[in-house]
């Protein structure tokens, strides 16, 4: 975590005023704040990898996994925030790039997976959302949107799947090359509108 961020974070934690504390959180968002396509991928079916195959297979599969996506993610301009597990947390400037990559990631993994025995291959499930991130280094990112797309990312997505929040979907123009299929998810008591990309 960005020291200075630190600092301003424990500032806020022991400030009494909720004016002086509004002040605070003001001045966190325009100093680490920024408007980001976030991408959180995770990959498919690992409690039942590991629990059939073991740790070492699971290792494998997710050190694979990672080896394939971050150069696709740069190469398409975005960002790898992190490989956490079996997740992968990246950012792009637009929406539009952020679902090229998905889409261009489950191509490389269906292509891999041609010379795979059926365990090794690699399936993931993708969401997308857009909207306000603090950048607080280390690296990480922290925001409403990191959430949602984790969200639809890891618990919503089905394998080979990408998800998208309508906010982000809306940044898309139509001529884009791809079509979606609108859907509402139930996710913590809250209705997100979301879309399922096709292509």
């Amino acid at each position: 975590m960005d020291k200075r961020f630190e600092e301003i974070l424990l500032k806020y934690a022991m400030e009494k005023d909720t004016a002086a504390r509004r002040s605070i959180e003001a001045q966190l968002w325009k100093d680490f704040g920024a408007v980001k396509a976030v991408f959180v991928m995770d990959l498919s079916g690992f409690s039942l990898l590991t629990q059939k195959y073991g740790v070492v297979h699971y290792l494998s599969m997710v050190r694979r996994m990672q080896l394939i996506a971050q150069p696709i993610i740069e190469k398409a301009g975005g960002q790898v925030v992190k490989f956490e597990a079996d997740n992968c947390f990246a950012m792009f400037d637009a929406p539009q790039a952020a679902v090229q990559t998905a889409i261009a990631l489950n191509q490389a993994f269906d292509e891999i997976n041609v010379y795979t025995e059926e365990q090794f291959d690699i399936r993931v499930a993708i969401g997308i959302d857009y909207g306000d991130v603090l950048l607080i280094g280390g690296p990480d990112y922290f925001g409403d949107s990191v959430n949602t797309a984790s969200k639809l990312g890891e618990d919503e997505a089905r394998p080979g799947e990408i998800l998208i929040t309508e906010r982000a979907l809306l940044q898309i123009p139509s001529s884009a090359g791809f079509q979606s299929e609108a859907t509402e998810l139930e996710i913590s008591g809250i209705t997100i509108p979301a879309a399922s990309i096709r292509y």
